[in-house]
């Protein structure tokens, strides 16, 4: 399960490259099922065209990710930041443009175009064909029915699903898709898909693990992007000072993005409590259905922000403008430089980071791997302390 992470995204690549490392040469994915949302569906994606050669597959999306710039993602020119600005501005002062409103901070068609390029769709439907993967999962917020929508391409006949807020429904996964998945609000546009218009998967998605438990996963890797010790131990400024727009939008990507996860696992970890003590054979209706489902997370030791910080110089001078207007200039409006920044430096120092905290853990990710005695719940000392305390 990959979670939404905007260029934080690079760490999950560093984490895939290290379980490159632990398969045998040529091996295909070790995940039947693949889920991801906002930038982890389109790594998600890549992994599922590629799935009969997961080194491959993981070593083109290390090309790319460690050669970014923002260029390939968004538009930074110089005159499209002050078109952006001056719309913007306009917009504001005159009460409304009509059906000239601005739709999004950024113009993000390069991203198409990249993806384009480099995702190779119909493997998907071939690596299910074959039987290297078994489900494809990538999610989207839609913007009038208010749901989160789960886009699964499958093997077999899996059901589509109806929950409160929240379906399944098959589909073949498109550039579209995509960049639904990715459309974080007012800064990238909204993508049309059918009869709506649909925004990131991050937004409605308030039970992120519930793709791959329908899709029949009993073990779940999940690779998230942000180091939860930070909103516990963070040290407070010597003088208060109101948050800036940019540390707004820091807290609001950092809440898409990760909580609802958090709580998730929270849940996860209650559920097999419970089954734990009453055991499987005590439960009856539609509660027999429950099992206990395995869960491993990799996850980030070092605050994101610290190393954002070290390479917000590589964004283009446009963009850095643009952001240090916002107040994203140090300290916390860097939550939102970290999500924003697609420079290579930066990109780089995650996958490395990522690679190397995925070693950390080798023991558990060869037990995953290898279908081999594992706990039900395993994570970083200081993830596994808070999710578990939450769940107390």
């Amino acid at each position: 399960m990959l979670p939404g992470a905007g260029a934080r995204g690079a760490y999950q690549v560093g984490v895939l490259k290290a379980i490159a490392s632990l398969l045998p040469r040529n091996a295909r994915t070790p995940f039947p099922i693949i889920c991801g949302t906002s930038a982890g569906a389109i790594n998600a994606a890549v992994l599922a065209a590629r799935a009969a050669h997961f080194e491959r597959a993981v070593s083109e999306m290390e090309r790319v990710w460690a050669n970014f710039d923002a260029s390939q993602i968004f538009r930074t020119d110089s005159w499209t930041m002050l078109k952006s600005s001056l719309h913007w501005l306009a917009a504001l002062v005159l009460g409304g443009l009509g059906v000239r409103n601005p739709r999004s901070l950024l113009d993000n068609e390069p991203l198409r175009a990249l993806l384009k390029r480099n995702v190779r769709f119909s493997g998907i439907a071939k690596a299910i064909d074959r039987g290297d993967i078994d489900a494809l999962a990538v999610t989207a917020s839609g913007y009038t029915s208010a749901r989160s929508v789960t886009f699964f391409q499958a093997r077999g006949s899996i059901a589509p699903w109806s929950r409160v807020w929240r379906v399944g429904q098959p589909a073949k996964i498109t550039v579209d898709h995509l960049m639904a998945s990715a459309a974080v609000p007012f800064v990238f546009p909204p993508v049309r898909l059918g009869e709506e218009y649909f925004g990131d998967g991050a937004m409605r998605h308030r039970a992120p693990l519930s793709p791959a438990i329908h899709l029949g996963a009993d073990r779940m890797l999940v690779i998230a992007v942000r180091e939860q010790q930070q909103a516990f131990e963070s040290d407070l400024p010597a003088e208060l000072e109101p948050p800036t727009i940019a540390q707004l939008g820091g807290y609001v990507l950092d809440t898409l993005f990760m909580d609802g996860l958090y709580t998730d696992l929270e849940r996860l970890v209650l559920i097999n409590r419970l089954l734990e003590q009453t055991g499987t054979e005590a439960l009856h209706g539609a509660m027999a259905s429950l099992r206990p489902l395995h869960t491993l997370i990799v996850a980030p030791k070092r605050d994101l922000r610290d190393v954002a910080e070290r390479h917000a110089h590589e964004l283009p001078r446009p963009v850095r403008l643009l952001l240090r207007g916002l107040g994203a200039g140090s300290g916390h409006g860097m939550q939102l430089v970290s999500y924003l920044l697609f420079e290579s430096g930066y990109t780089r120092e995650l996958i490395d980071m990522g690679y190397r905290d995925a070693l950390a853990m080798e023991e558990d990710l060869r037990a995953f791997i290898y279908d081999q005695p594992m706990d039900t719940f395993d994570a970083p000392v200081f993830l596994k302390r808070d999710i578990e305390r939450g769940s107390a």
